[in-house]
């Protein structure tokens, strides 16, 4: 298992991995046969920076079992997703801002990022691994309040669009099984989600498959595979951590 990231240090951008508190640096393209170098630095002096640079993030909606059962959802026949904009996307550490002049309830959604690794198109459920890179941690943050205004539209892009709204990282691990990991998500100190991977109606092999028939994946790309029980809203001034054993935890304060 290693666990990749991007930092900045000495004013300059790198990638590399994580070992502890030591950080190697390499070279060339994170997805595409990367050369490890001798370079090495403490962990405390380098500023983290997005994992990846994300094309497109994909967000997966009613895909576990058991919040499906708890809001009487059936089960879909096909992946139901929708795309969070590159405005959207913040760091580990980063602050997760208020929308301005919306007062509703802003909610997170702890759950588990899948990497694109390389370019797919129409893969099959059994070849999707191999596209895929690793895993990371994501808040798929929401102003809930404003999906359903009109009653004609649900409005999945604009609640789910706003800058900062789209959280992942701090890094992308790989060499994991997904059916493995539990998702976890901590508001002020207490657990508000802690759910089982091998809960979702489909497995990430199935979700990179099934998208990759409606679009062309690219590396880089997120996709985040939907939350299960528990999500809610984030008081103001609230810190949220998502952790997911094997990769780590993303910690943010919204407002």
């Amino acid at each position: 298992m290693s666990l990749w990231l991007r930092f900045e240090t000495g004013g300059a951008e790198h990638f590399g991995t994580l070992d502890g508190e030591t950080v190697t640096v390499w070279t060339g393209d994170m997805f595409a046969a990367p050369t490890r170098t001798s370079l090495q630095c403490p962990r405390a002096d380098v500023r983290l920076l997005m994992p990846c640079r994300p094309g497109k993030m994909i967000g997966l909606w009613n895909n576990f079992h058991e919040r499906a059962v708890k809001e009487e959802l059936h089960r879909p026949e096909h992946p139901l997703y929708f795309l969070k904009s590159a405005n959207s996307y913040a760091r580990h550490g980063d602050p997760i801002r208020r929308p301005v002049g919306y007062g509703g309830a802003v909610v997170f959604e702890a759950e588990l990022g899948i990497v694109i690794g390389r370019r797919c198109a129409g893969v099959s459920v059994e070849d999707a691994p191999a596209s895929i890179f690793g895993y990371t941690c994501v808040n798929d943050v929401t102003a809930r309040d404003l999906m359903r205004l009109d009653p004609a539209f649900v409005h999945w892009t604009r609640a789910k669009g706003f800058d900062t709204f789209g959280v992942f990282g701090p890094v992308i691990a790989t060499g994991l099984d997904p059916a493995r990991l539990r998702v976890r998500a901590v508001v002020d100190g207490e657990e508000r989600q802690n759910y089982p991977v091998a809960d979702m109606f489909f497995s990430p092999a199935e979700i990179v498959s099934r998208i990759s028939h409606d679009m062309t994946l690219e590396p880089g790309d997120v996709i985040a595979c939907g939350t299960s029980v528990g999500a809610g809203a984030m008081p103001d001034g609230a810190t949220v951590e998502v952790a997911i054993d094997g990769i780590g935890s993303l910690v943010n304060r919204f407002g």
